[in-house]
């Protein structure tokens, strides 16, 4: 209830798959340490990883707002749905009350057909002076009978009093249960709004929470490009001095080359007239290879380093997670036992209003020996 199920438009996600996966190729081409030597434009590669961390830092950002909304939406739809049931369970409650109390089967219209004593608790044969049922060949009235005229008037009118002081009682009784349960309703009303304004502001302040992180995570990961870039820059200037070096007190300055070449093709010597390579050029052939076996494991410990802070990362959100999941948790709990205590306060309310009921108002019911009385004499 009150949860967003959104469709998916397939079209646009394998739009956004293919764009993911030449993206991916693209990184591959330009992270190639023989691809980018050859010559790549340094300054546009990086302001397009700039910009596609920005847009995946937006997108990470717009994901997580939309998943807060719906975690929010789907709280408050529980809320709602919760008051509702409880709203209904009152309901019913009520009404069972209701028949419980003034919908009887002795109330019936019918019931004097369906009463199993209907003949011992129906009239007698004389019922007063002027029953129309009493002829003449009954003889049961007598002319100018009447001995029970002012015991009659008497108790009719004690009994209309007692009516009438019943009644006000009941309407009485009525009201302040009505005045009760309207109080308890606005209670649970106010203390389930203040539950919700709870449970936003901590909502609120996780969001700022992870807000946080987040920013701290891109600066993290903007000074860690800054180094990377200017170890490149630095790189890059050891080997243009290098090159430099080896050009200017190399054997090439002060041999002639032109020498050994061979007509056939500029990669080719003459065997007779070469005469090899000197020591400083296996020197600096092997210090080259050196080098570059230290710069593959140079880059081989930043990727690991990289690895490593990603892994602490994912396990710093898992743990994030997980509070978040805890403290929601915690939270249900102490509703269900606020729900706990507030039946079984009104579970004793009820049997207190049937103790009362049985022991107060109900103490004069008619027993069999009222009954009897009936029907014993002429009279």
């Amino acid at each position: 209830m009150y949860k967003l199920d959104l469709p998916v438009d397939m079209k646009e996600t394998a739009a956004v798959q293919r764009r993911r996966e030449m993206e991916e190729e693209r990184k591959k081409r330009i992270f190639d340490a023989r691809t980018r030597t050859i010559g790549v434009d340094v300054n546009a590669l990086e302001a397009q990883a700039q910009e596609r961390a920005r847009q995946r830092a937006l997108e990470k950002q717009r994901d997580h707002a939309l998943a807060t909304d719906m975690i929010r939406h789907d709280q408050i739809g529980q809320l709602l749905q919760s008051r509702e049931k409880d709203d209904r369970k009152r309901l019913a409650k009520s009404l069972e009350e209701y028949r419980h109390r003034n919908q009887q089967k002795e109330d019936r219209r019918e019931w004097d057909i369906n009463n199993p004593e209907a003949v011992r608790k129906g009239q007698p044969a004389r019922v007063s002076d002027d029953d129309p049922r009493l002829t003449v060949s009954g003889l049961q009235r007598f002319q100018g009978e009447d001995l029970s005229s002012p015991v009659r008037k008497k108790v009719q009118q004690e009994q209309m009093r007692e009516w009438i002081r019943q009644q006000a009682t009941e309407r009485h009784h009525k009201e302040e249960q009505q005045q009760e349960a309207d109080r308890l309703h606005a209670l649970k009303m106010m203390e389930t709004d203040e539950r919700a304004m709870d449970l936003a502001i901590a909502e609120e302040e996780t969001r700022r929470a992870l807000l946080m992180a987040t920013k701290l995570y891109n600066k993290a990961q903007a000074e860690e490009m800054a180094a990377r870039r200017d170890m490149e820059r630095r790189q890059e200037a050891d080997d243009n001095f290098t090159e430099t070096t080896n050009a200017l007190h190399g054997d090439m300055l002060t041999e002639n080359p032109d020498v050994a070449r061979s007509a056939f093709g500029p990669h080719r010597v003459v065997p007779d007239r070469w005469k090899g390579m000197s020591p400083s050029q296996v020197a600096e052939v092997r210090r080259i290879q050196n080098e570059q076996v230290m710069e593959k494991q140079r880059k081989l410990e930043a990727e690991r380093r990289e690895a490593a802070e990603w892994d602490r990362r994912r396990l710093a959100e898992a743990r994030c997670a997980t509070l978040l999941e805890r403290r929601e948790e915690r939270a249900r709990q102490e509703l269900n036992q606020i729900q706990v205590l507030n039946n079984q306060q009104l579970a004793q309310e009820q049997k207190l209003k049937k103790e009362k009921l049985d022991k107060e108002v109900y103490t004069n019911p008619p027993n069999e020996n009222f009954f009897l009385q009936f029907n014993t004499s002429t009279r």
